[in-house]
């Protein structure tokens, strides 16, 4: 070996040494950070996430999609009320909700299709409006008389896609509804609390990019997997508003359901997601008592979202909550479940 083909490999040696010390400091002081976020008091250590159960059914959609559903309360209580849960989570989700409503009220939560527990759906078939008619189909095999239909971000935006294909059901099945941290349409505008030129730039190369990583899906949830405690730091920054006082036990708890959605399916529905568009159905809800729950620190569908809906839903009841992000069902249980039972005694049977 000559001596410039030495230098070379030294050089090449020493850059390779250095690149792999950094990407070691790093990951020493990312588990450091969170080691130490786990270290603090925390309040849910010991609540049973994932623990409750109910009585297990199976939707099968009339497009041949089995659903998982979990029937929850006393089978003759005079209500329901069916939980339908966000992206990329299923229907632990709504844990404190069930938790607190299961002995007085009959219950029906499900996951959407291609989430949790219910078959993968085909990617064409991963719209707002097939969940709507998923969601109809529900209602008709478990449901037989009056409910409350209450969804977070996209299972709102499912009740919104009920409510333009199936108008009908609400004021006579459908006796009130609660719309929790969703939107009506224009997600491909949200900033994402970015300037507004960076973020036209992300909305711009972000289709592309989520269609490419959905190709290469499975190599992605390898990484995905053993990336947990990056996952862990952005799950309670962006899903969090309140995010250095908030349980690590429950950070955990929502970060698994989102890294337990494949990345095939995050990306088979969001194009669904950006294209969503239901205002003009909006006033099918308008005979039926209607809340509209938003966090203030919401960046994935932030308040004036809310605000819109309830511009176009007079009778609603607005609440935006202080220093609560998008997982506002997980991170503020008692606002919320105060607002589900307000709304349920609002409702006329």
């Amino acid at each position: 070996m000559t001596t410039t083909t030495r230098r070379k490999v030294g050089i090449a040696g020493a850059i390779v040494g250095a690149a792999s010390a950094g990407v070691a400091a790093v990951t020493l002081a990312k588990r450091y950070a969170v080691g130490r976020i786990r270290l603090r008091p925390d309040a849910e250590l010991a609540e049973p996430f994932g623990e409750l159960k109910g009585r297990e059914r199976v939707l099968t959609t009339s497009d041949g999609v089995s659903l998982h559903v979990e029937i929850d309360g006393p089978e003759d209580a005079p209500l329901t009320v069916v939980f339908c849960h966000g992206y990329c989570l299923n229907l632990e989700s709504w844990h404190y909700q069930r938790r607190d409503l299961r002995e007085s009220h009959r219950i029906v939560a499900w996951d959407l299709r291609s989430h949790g527990r219910s078959e993968r759906a085909a990617a064409e078939d991963t719209t707002i409006d097939r969940l709507g008619d998923d969601l109809a189909e529900l209602l008709e095999r478990f449901v037989p008389g009056p409910c409350v239909l209450v969804g977070h971000s996209m299972g709102g935006m499912t009740i919104m896609a009920l409510a333009d294909r199936r108008p009908e059901l609400f004021g006579d099945r459908i006796k009130g509804v609660a719309l929790i941290g969703t939107s009506a349409g224009k997600l491909a505008e949200v900033t994402l609390g970015l300037p507004a030129l960076v973020s036209k730039v992300v909305h711009k190369v972000a289709p592309g990019a989520v269609s490419m990583l959905g190709r290469r899906g499975a190599l992605v949830d390898r990484t995905r997997h053993a990336g947990s405690d990056i996952a862990f730091l952005i799950t309670r920054y962006v899903g969090f508003g309140d995010s250095k006082n908030v349980s690590p036990t429950l950070v955990d708890f929502a970060e698994t359901m989102i890294r337990a959605t494949p990345t095939e399916v995050i990306a088979d529905f969001y194009p669904a997601l950006m294209n969503h568009d239901k205002l003009s159905a909006l006033h099918v809800l308008d005979p039926v008592p209607t809340a509209i729950l938003v966090g203030d620190k919401d960046w994935l569908t932030p308040p004036d979202h809310s605000r819109a809906m309830a511009a176009a839903l007079p009778k609603a009841q607005l609440t935006e909550v202080p220093d609560t992000s998008h997982l506002i069902q997980l991170e503020r249980p008692g606002v919320v479940n105060d607002a589900l039972r307000d709304l349920i005694k609002r409702v006329e049977l």
